[in-house]
């Protein structure tokens, strides 16, 4: 546990910028799984989708 404590002080920013990142992309995907119960529900983009189409956003 020392070692590691060591590691994280000598070399912070290699270990800090990976963990940021997954961080934020788990967040995003979060986002993304909220945002896509609303798909094709909006005013806007209201409508029957033709056979085959596909939904206008990911």
């Amino acid at each position: 546990m020392v070692n590691i404590m060591q590691y994280v002080r000598e070399c912070w920013a290699m270990t800090l910028v990976p963990l940021g990142f997954m961080v934020g992309w788990y967040f995003d995907k979060r986002e993304d799984e909220k945002l896509s119960a609303f798909r094709n529900k909006s005013k806007l983009f209201q409508r029957e989708l033709k056979p085959g189409e596909e939904v206008t956003w990911k």
